[in-house]
């Protein structure tokens, strides 16, 4: 498929910024790339300290670089955003897409939506309304969505919680495309432990990413107890960022609870892109055991190592996962729930079946079909404009015609009045 003359503007955090969403960014791009002349805008500020109190920045791992990054937008700086949006407009662009996902973002967008409202705009949305909510969260949503001429969300929680801001919106429902840019070293599994200290026998499961409350993290432990019961060469590793020290005590405190202690490994602190291989490529499978979602990219990087995941039945997370296929999908909140279905897994020996399950499933995860559907929201918009713009020449051509046709009525009518009097007169 060959580059068609559309210029595309992305919007969104690209490297070197941390995060699921900066690396699905970088991704879309690269996809787009192969279809438009794409232009990559980010940010030279994403968020003050107050939001995000660590380190905004990873320069591990540069093959999510994007050469010539234009990082135009300070999100905190309003004269900023009239500057920003007076270069985006000189590109010309045919659509902008721009990444939402928390409403910290609302002013920002909105007065760029504003300055470029003769471009049609595309946000992808990763979740509508924020993991954490707070208060003015859903205004600020419905202010900046409304924006847009057309939107994609990648759950049928987020379709719900989109139609609940916007009457009759014009969107698409996907699945997120799934993470391959984490195989650097391609390494086998036997490698990966080698790089970990883990024996080849034993059987490991592997949360993921930041640790937060509504991720459920406590329930994975709590079944460790009973998995611990069945599968006695197992390991769970928890690898992921806690935020403050209090809290990781609260999980070790936890941990010392279930008697599965020597079953269980944390890695505490930011894994950098490049160190992500290693634990997902180690993994048998990975647990994602949350309270509340509407999506999660970590399930994408693992189906990315061909890994199958538990998820637990919340928002978006079932969407990606068929049952007894590609993982299990389980009750939330539910430590025996997450347990029957690790013991299930390893005790029936389901790990070849399930990788392969994910790999024939790769195309409704793929980039390409991310780009197929942006492609045809382009194409409906163009022909929306169309209509419009004929359903305009039709009223201007029909209100030139009526007056027109009061001319000539009214000329016939002043030479009847004409001769009516002339002959009168005689």
């Amino acid at each position: 498929m060959g580059k068609t003359k559309g210029k595309v503007v992305l919007i969104g955090p690209v490297y070197p910024f941390k995060g699921g969403i900066s690396h699905y960014t970088g991704l879309m791009y690269r996809a787009l790339c192969k279809t438009y002349d794409v232009t990559m805008v980010s940010y030279k500020f994403q968020y003050p300290k107050l939001l995000y109190k660590k380190e905004q920045k990873d320069y591990s791992n540069d093959s999510f670089k994007i050469d010539d990054t234009q990082y135009l937008i300070h999100t905190a700086n309003p004269l900023n955003w009239l500057c920003a949006a007076k270069k985006i407009s000189a590109m010309k662009p045919e659509m902008i897409i721009i990444q939402w996902w928390h409403p910290y973002f609302a002013p920002c967008y909105y007065m760029l939506c504003k300055c470029l409202k003769k471009v049609k705009i595309l946000f992808v949305c990763h979740n509508v309304f924020p993991h954490e909510r707070f208060p003015m969260d859903r205004m600020l949503t419905k202010t900046v969505l409304r924006q847009g001429s057309c939107h994609i969300v990648q759950s049928k929680k987020d379709a719900e919680d989109l139609q609940s801001i916007i009457a009759n919106p014009v969107f698409r429902q996907t699945v997120h495309p799934t993470y391959n840019a984490f195989r650097i070293e391609n390494m086998s599994k036997e490698e990966a432990r080698g790089k970990i200290g883990i024996g080849n026998d034993e059987k490991i499961l592997l949360f993921f990413g930041f640790v937060r409350e509504y991720k459920g993290l406590k329930y994975l432990i709590r079944a460790m107890s009973s998995i611990t019961k069945r599968v006695t060469d197992i390991k769970l590793l928890i690898v992921g960022d806690f935020s403050s020290e209090e809290t990781k005590r609260q999980y070790e405190d936890l941990i010392g609870q279930t008697g599965a202690k020597e079953h269980i490994t944390v890695y505490d602190g930011y894994i950098p892109d490049k160190e992500v291989e290693k634990f997902f490529a180690a993994s048998d499978i990975v647990v994602l055991p949350y309270v509340s979602a509407t999506q999660s990219g970590i399930a994408q990087i693992a189906y990315g190592f061909e890994k199958p995941v538990v998820v637990t039945n919340v928002g978006g997370l079932p969407d990606v996962v068929t049952d007894q296929k590609t993982g299990y999908i389980v009750e939330p909140e539910s430590a025996d729930a997450i347990a029957d279905a690790v013991i299930d897994f390893f005790e029936h020996g389901k790990s070849a079946d399930f990788a392969e399950n994910v790999r024939s499933e790769a195309y409704r995860f793929s980039w390409e079909r991310m780009v197929e559907i942006v492609e045809e929201m382009l194409a409906e918009r163009n022909m929306e404009m169309r209509q419009s713009l004929d359903r305009q020449t039709d009223r201007q051509t029909d209100r030139q015609t009526d007056r027109q046709t009061d001319r000539q009525t009214d000329r016939q009518t002043d030479r009847q009045t004409d001769r009516q009097t002339d002959r009168q007169t005689l």
